[in-house]
């Protein structure tokens, strides 16, 4: 369940510049990982060859692609904000996307999320979020990113 629940073009812009919470820690998979460079050509080895990852390279072993870490924002922003009386919602893009620090194969992470706009348009409203995934015990985040995202009545 969502740590924020908001209604209403209203209740979304009185959100505006506050932190509205985190979602649930996920472990990075070599399964998931491998699983995204199936479906994106992304076979780079540094992802995909955990025992030259380890030998080779400068992160001591497999580390998540860094779109597969942005992928993960669809299915952790539920878990901290739940926008209602909206009809439908689509994601309209992405600003800002950074990616601080690498994700190793086995790390726990998580998205803090908070809103920094709303504006409406004729039927709906778009909101950006700002996103934060970090790494459970890291010191950078693996992804900072703004998040588009547009609510229909």
């Amino acid at each position: 369940m969502a740590q924020t629940v908001v209604e209403g073009i209203e209740g979304v812009q009185g959100l505006v510049g506050q932190h509205m919470g985190y979602s649930e820690w996920q472990t990075i998979t070599q399964e998931q990982v491998n699983l995204f460079a199936e479906a994106t050509g992304d076979h780079q080895w540094i992802h995909v060859d955990p025992e030259r990852a380890t030998k080779e390279s400068p992160f001591g072993g497999p580390i998540a692609h860094g779109y597969l870490t942005l992928s993960l924002v669809p299915s952790l922003l539920p878990q901290i904000v739940d926008m209602q009386g909206f009809r439908m919602g689509v994601n309209y893009g992405t600003e800002k996307v950074r990616f601080p620090s690498p994700v190793p194969v086995g790390a726990r992470v998580r998205a803090g999320a908070t809103l920094a706009g709303a504006t409406p348009f004729d039927g709906g409203i778009q909101v950006n979020i700002d996103v934060t995934i970090e790494i459970e015990g890291g010191t950078k985040p693996a992804m900072v990113a703004t998040v588009v995202y547009r609510r229909y009545l």
